[in-house]
Parts: structure tokens; C-alpha cells; sequence
């Protein structure tokens, strides 16, 4: 029999995808900090940062992503590990030190580096820096100035305020082997595809060659030579005069009902790759968008008429007069950069489109719920790991990362000090260019980081990223309103540093995976951010003082690519929350107050779904922690959860008075049972049926002449610590278990 000490999972991950991904194993002796790193690394990110600013404006923006480096600096790598000569140089003033060009084959580890340099410079997947949106609607939009120093000190103080969030949050969100983080596995994935020997017929570098071939080739199809199967409507195409087939049918300017598409870039466009996230939150996200979309809109639209709704198109972010023409914006701006209430009172109330409408109501919910989600599932491991002062039990990656010294805490205060000190001198010496005061930037870096933990974790497990922006919004522009300047910078500095955290953390989580050095990833995270920021702005500045009449779509020739969609948005939200106000749009002076009912809904829908005493259906459900339990309740929620794989539960009830009981979990792989209370019957029959279960640990002090687990022919290893004893019965279900530890008096059938 084994001992209890072989029993410890310090070796693999709990979750399964992860021990599927990423090797246990390290080399420390790789090089990570080398010529070529710097020099791939550097173009990469100047020039992503280059093209994707360049490409935002257009009506179909182009974002460019690490991907794209990944790909073409390995052949590029090798090649330099080739050419450049290996001889070693000595380095002035540091005695002995030797550096060399070429320190040998081109390796996995350079490789991440040069990825995260290059997500830099994509701005972490969105193309540009966030804040470049304020010089824009400044400078196209308002039509007003703002000075390149200023912005570039908003650019660069907005992303790296995050970092310094961050460095506070990794030991709860980058450490723990729960916090896994879906969208670093395909990172992981593709870099050990790329770089890693396989002696298959199928090598996953030739895999991926082919579906790189494939991809590339289909994508000539859908991208250029028909177009038309970016959106495929049968609705449109069977009733092709008809408005209301359009709003209903079309899946570019309407709800998309029977739209399909044959266009990949189209279908991970906006959520990203549906690959990559959980399929619980892929299910999740297709429910709400079938009750929105399908259900709820078209009741509101149609059948109620919910705030005029029909006067205005079904799908649009433009803002409109009651009569339904676009609302001039310019005309309500006065000479001092605020609302001219006048000329306001003369146009009349703001009205949106019903679905704008309603995903600001949304947005509300979201941020009730996220912070209740937290709270409900996370907050006890939260506060236990603040407890145990980071003492907690590692996981393998954490262990081997503890080969590479870390990043001392002194780093990310002394950062998170400078940059609050240099936005606080942007707030007083510039306040005429950005209106925002001193005390806005103190409530705005608070909100970051009172939400960056929650959102941290919902991403790090759902790899769905709530935003912040609607609440940053909505808070400013009840404080200080008729300023959109002062909305939009409170914003950025709110919503954009806890992105930037969240990024951060999200990228040395894959280092973490990929055991780079904490020190080097800081360090060419930090730069790489500076860098691309610095390009962002130059590429901006200099569109928008060359093109003519850029993001102004009424003015520019027909056809003309520079519309600034994205832009547009930012502008309208600056115009919502900052120029008029939540309190003429969202409140008693506008006509959406009750919209604010979402704030409620999000947080009573999620305690609903909580609560334990009524059958409950959790298909997607894959880890579980049942504490303090009735029979009853037990028994409601397990046959709810199909696809469970690890359970952890403790009955905390007198003995129950019930029927025959049998419970199928057949994917559970994991169960850890304890303090369960004596169960009851007739026939004293309560029995879980696992066929794929591997790993058993029960830990209890009653007698277990009425509870069985069976069907575990996959049984790899068992703890059993049963004082009171068990029977043969219960023994005969353990006779597949390769590792077997048992502390049990065995009594006589009853």
C-alpha cells in the first residue's frame, strides 16, 4: 500500500486543460536576454504599433496581432542563430563579463519575449492604445486642440498606471493553479507546436503549417474574391425590399436571424476566437445573445414600442432627436469646451436606438454581477490566501519559477508612485486641455483598483474581460458633468489601467507557463508598452493633421476608408456622459431612468441562480466545492451537472430520512469527501456512480455502511481515512486503484 505522502498533486495541475498544455519540466540555462530577442522584439512591436494606428481609422479597421510575429520571426530567428558570428565580447565596467551576438540555437524562451514585445505593440489585441481615442475626438470631432506633449503624457500614464495594479494582484491571480488563464494555453500551445521535436507522423509544426496554408488560402474567398460571405442572409435575400426583413435578417446593420458566415475573422471579431474560451462561457454568451437579440429587442422594437423605438433605426450607436434625425453635437458645445444648455434645450432630449439602449442596461448588470460573482465564488479563497500571506500550497509552475528571482515589490510601488505623480501634475499644469481635476484622478485610479481583482479573475477563469468603462462613465458624469473631455480622461484612467492590469497579468501568466524570468518579462513588457505608446500618438498626430476632414463621414468623398468607427462610439459616449450627462439621458431629466432597474437585475439574477434549495441545471460546470450540504439539496444540484469533474463536499446534515438514492457523474475525475453525516433510508443505499473517476480522498469519522461509490474502473488512486469503518461492500469498488492508502476497521455486512 502507498503512503499518504504519494497522494499530493504537487506534480500536475488540477486543471485538466492545462496538464493537457503545458510540460512540468524547465531549462533555467536557456538564454532569454539576447541580441536577437532585442532586435526581433523592437521592429515587431514598432511596427505592429505602426500599422494597426495607421489601419484604425478606416471603416474596416485592421488589427494586426502577436500572432502575425509569432510566425515570422521563427524562420527569421533561426535564421540570425546562422549568421551572426558567436564570438564573445567583453563588457566595459563589468569586469569578467562576457556577452555574445549569437549564444547559440534560436529557443522557445527568446521566442515569448519577442511575442510580448510584439503584443505590445497591437496594444494587447486592440489594435492602439485606448487613450489615442481622446486625441481624436479632441482633434476630428470637437474640432478643437490639445497639445502633443499632453497626449502623449495621457497615452503613456493611462497604460502603465495598470502595471502597478498589477504587480499588487499577481500573487492572487498569476500563482494559483485555478487561475489558468484559457487565452495563454493556445499561446503555450502554438509555441510548443513551433519549437518542440515530435516523432509522429503528424508533427504539430506540420499541423500547423497545413492550417496555416489552409486558413491563409480560404481567407482569399470571404476577404476578397466574395466578399459576400463575410454575412450570409436568407432572410434579406428572400424579401430584398423589405425594411423589416432587413432589420430582422441582416447580420452586418441588423439581428441576424438566419445569418451565418464563412468568414473566420468574422466570427472571432469581437469575442475573439471561440476556441480559446471555456465552452461554458461560449454557452453562456449564446443564451444572452439569443434572449437579447431574439427575444427581448424585437419586444421592445416592435412589439411595445419602447421609447419611440421605431423612430430610429433598430441597430445604431449614432445618438438622434425625438423626431428621429441625428443629434448635432457641435451646435451644444460652447466656447469653453462645455454644455451650452441653451442651445441643449433647443434640440431637445438625446434619444438612442433600442439596442444601444439596451446594452448600456446590460453594461449595468454586468457590473453589479461581476462584483457579486466574485464575492460569491472567489471571496473565501481570496481572503484565505490574504490570510496566509502567499504561505499557500504551489502548484508545479510555481515552484519551478522559483529557479528565477522575482521582481521586488519595490518596482511596481516606485512605478505605480511616478506615474500617479506625473498624472496629477497633467491634471493641474494642463487642466485646460484634459478639464479633468486632481481629485478625478484619485477616483478614478481607486475604481481600477477596487474592480482590476474582480475582473482579474473572471478572465483568468472565463477568459471573458468585463469592462469598466460604462461605470467610470456613469460615476464622472454624475459628479462633474457638462465636461466630455474630463469624462473621457476619467475613463481612460479608470477603465484603461485595470485593462492594462488585467493584460499584464494575462501575459506573465503565459511566462509563468513558459518559465520566463519575471524580471525579463517586466522589463520588456514596460518598454515595449513605452515604445508602442510613443508610436501611436506620432502615427496619429500625423493623420489626423494630413487627412482631410478625417472621421467626418458627411464631409469626406464617397467611399473614402477614413470613417473612424471606432472613434465615433468613443465620441458618443463622451457626448452621453460627459457633454449632456447621465442625469439628462440615464435619469430624472432624460428618457432611459429606467435603465438603472439593470444595476438591481444583475446582482438579484446571480444570487437567484445560487441558491440551493430548488432543482438547479449548471450543464457547464466542471469544478464544485459543496460545504455544509443537505442530503436533499445534494442531490437537486448533482444531477444538474453533467459535465462535473472535480467535486469537493462535506453533508453537514442529522441523519436523512429518505429514498434510495444514486447519483451518475460520468466525467467526474476527482472527489474529496469529508465530515458527511450519517445518510439513512430503507434500504441505506446512497451511491455515486463515477466511471471515469481517477482520484478518491474521503476524510471522515462515521461509518460508511450506507454510502458507496461505484463503477470506478478508471480508479488510479485512493485515500481512505475512515475511523468508524466501512463494509466489504464499499471495499470491493476499490479494486481498479493503482495507488491505494487505507486507515479503516472493516465491519460486517448490516
Amino acid at each position: 500500500m502507498a503512503t499518504a505522502d504519494e497522494f499530493s498533486d504537487e506534480d500536475t495541475s488540477p486543471i485538466e486543460e492545462v496538464r493537457l498544455t503545458v510540460t512540468n519540466t524547465d531549462d533555467p540555462t536557456l538564454p532569454v536576454w539576447t541580441f536577437r530577442m532585442w532586435f526581433l522584439g523592437l521592429i515587431s512591436c514598432s511596427l505592429l504599433s505602426f500599422l494597426n494606428q495607421f489601419f484604425s481609422y478606416r471603416t474596416e479597421p485592421l488589427v494586426i496581432t502577436q500572432i502575425t510575429v509569432q510566425v515570422a520571426t521563427l524562420p527569421i530567428g533561426h535564421f540570425l542563430a546562422k549568421v551572426l558570428p558567436k564570438t564573445r565580447f567583453g563588457i566595459p565596467g563589468c569586469g569578467s563579463a562576457r556577452f555574445s551576438l549569437n549564444p547559440g540555437p534560436f529557443n522557445m524562451k527568446e521566442h515569448v519575449l519577442i511575442s510580448i514585445f510584439a503584443n505590445a505593440g497591437s496594444a494587447f489585441g486592440s489594435g492602439s492604445a485606448y487613450a489615442v481615442g481622446i486625441i481624436t475626438i479632441i482633434k476630428a470631432f470637437y474640432g478643437r486642440n490639445i497639445s502633443f506633449i499632453a497626449g502623449w503624457l495621457l497615452i503613456i500614464t493611462t497604460q502603465v498606471l495598470g502595471y502597478g495594479w498589477a504587480g499588487l494582484l499577481r500573487k492572487y491571480v498569476v500563482e494559483p493553479a485555478h487561475m489558468w488563464w484559457p487565452s495563454t494555453l493556445v499561446q503555450v500551445s502554438l509555441f510548443r507546436a513551433l519549437h518542440e521535436k515530435d516523432d509522429q507522423r503528424m508533427t504539430r509544426a506540420k499541423f500547423f503549417v497545413i492550417a496555416l496554408v489552409c486558413s491563409f488560402g480560404w481567407y482569399i474567398v470571404p476577404g476578397y474574391l466574395f466578399t459576400t460571405l463575410t454575412s450570409i442572409s436568407w432572410v434579406c435575400w428572400a424579401f430584398p425590399r423589405s425594411v423589416t426583413a432587413q432589420q430582422i435578417g441582416s447580420g452586418m446593420r441588423g439581428l441576424g436571424l438566419g445569418a451565418f458566415t464563412l468568414d473566420w475573422t468574422a466570427v472571432a471579431s469581437f469575442l475573439f476566437s471561440p476556441l480559446i474560451s471555456p465552452f461554458f462561457a461560449i454557452a453562456n454568451v449564446f443564451v444572452g445573445y439569443v434572449l437579447l437579440i431574439y427575444l427581448v429587442l424585437p419586444l421592445a422594437y416592435w412589439g411595445f414600442d419602447s421609447y419611440n423605438a421605431t423612430r430610429f433605426p433598430i441597430f445604431s450607436s449614432h445618438l438622434f432627436t425625438s423626431v428621429g434625425k441625428t443629434y448635432d453635437i457641435p451646435a451644444i458645445v460652447n466656447d469653453n469646451f462645455e454644455l451650452d444648455l441653451a442651445k441643449y434645450e433647443q434640440q431637445g432630449r438625446i434619444n438612442l436606438s433600442m439596442f444601444f439602449a439596451l446594452s448600456y442596461g446590460l453594461g449595468f448588470a454586468t457590473i453589479a454581477s461581476t462584483l457579486t460573482h466574485v464575492a460569491l465564488f472567489y471571496g473565501r479563497e481570496i481572503s484565505e490566501r490574504f490570510r496566509v500571506s502567499y504561505k499557500g500550497k504551489e502548484d508545479i509552475h510555481t515552484r519551478l519559477m522559483k529557479r528565477y528571482k522575482d521582481i521586488p515589490s519595490w518596482w511596481f510601488y516606485s512605478m505605480l508612485a511616478a506615474t500617479l505623480l506625473i498624472s496629477l501634475a497633467l491634471c493641474i499644469f494642463l487642466n485646460d486641455e484634459v478639464q479633468m481635476p486632481w481629485w478625478g484622478l484619485v477616483f478614478a485610479s481607486a475604481m481600477a483598483f477596487v474592480f482590476t481583482l474582480p475582473i482579474s479573475i473572471i478572465t483568468a477563469t472565463t477568459n471573458q474581460t468585463p469592462g469598466l468603462n460604462i461605470i467610470t462613465e456613469y460615476a464622472m458624469g454624475l459628479i462633474y458633468p457638462g465636461r466630455p473631455i474630463a469624462n473621457v480622461c476619467f475613463k481612460v484612467y479608470g477603465y484603461m489601467s485595470m485593462a492594462q492590469a488585467v493584460s499584464f497579468l494575462n501575459d506573465f501568466k503565459l511566462g509563468h507557463y513558459m518559465k520566463i524570468p519575471p524580471r525579463s518579462m517586466f522589463l520588456v513588457q514596460f518598454i515595449g508598452t513605452i515604445l508602442a505608446g510613443t508610436i501611436n500618438i506620432t502615427v496619429a498626430w500625423w493623420q489626423l493633421n494630413s487627412i482631410k476632414n478625417i472621421c467626418q463621414e458627411e464631409l469626406l468623398p464617397p467611399n473614402s476608408p477614413w470613417t473612424c468607427p471606432g472613434d465615433r462610439v468613443f465620441f458618443d459616449a463622451s457626448v452621453i456622459w460627459g457633454l449632456v450627462g447621465p442625469k439628462r439621458i440615464f435619469g430624472s431629466q432624460g428618457n432611459y431612468a429606467a435603465m438603472n432597474w439593470f444595476f438591481l437585475g444583475g446582482e438579484l439574477v446571480l444570487v437567484h441562480c445560487l441558491v440551493p434549495d430548488v432543482p438547479c441545471c449548471l450543464p457547464f460546470l466542471k469544478s464544485l466545492r459543496l460545504v455544509k450540504m443537505g442530503y436533499a439539496c445534494l442531490h437537486k444540484i448533482l444531477r444538474g451537472c453533467p459535465y462535473l469533474q472535480n467535486l469537493k463536499m462535506c453533508v453537514n446534515e442529522e441523519e436523512h430520512e429518505g429514498e434510495d438514492t444514486t447519483i451518475a457523474l460520468p466525467c467526474l475525475r476527482h472527489l474529496s469527501l469529508w465530515d458527511m453525516m450519517r445518510y439513512k433510508s430503507k434500504s441505506g443505499v446512497f451511491v455515486i456512480e463515477a466511471p471515469r473517476l481517477k482520484y478518491l480522498k474521503i476524510i471522515d469519522d462515521v461509518v460508511y455502511d450506507s454510502r458507496r461509490i461505484e463503477n470506478m474502473p478508471n480508479l488510479t488512486e485512493a485515500y481512505v481515512d475512515i475511523t468508524q469503518g466501512v463494509t466489504h461492500k464499499f471495499l470491493r469498488a476499490l479494486v481498479s486503484a493503482r495507488r491505494l492508502y487505507l486507515c479503516v476497521p472493516l465491519l460486517s455486512e448490516l
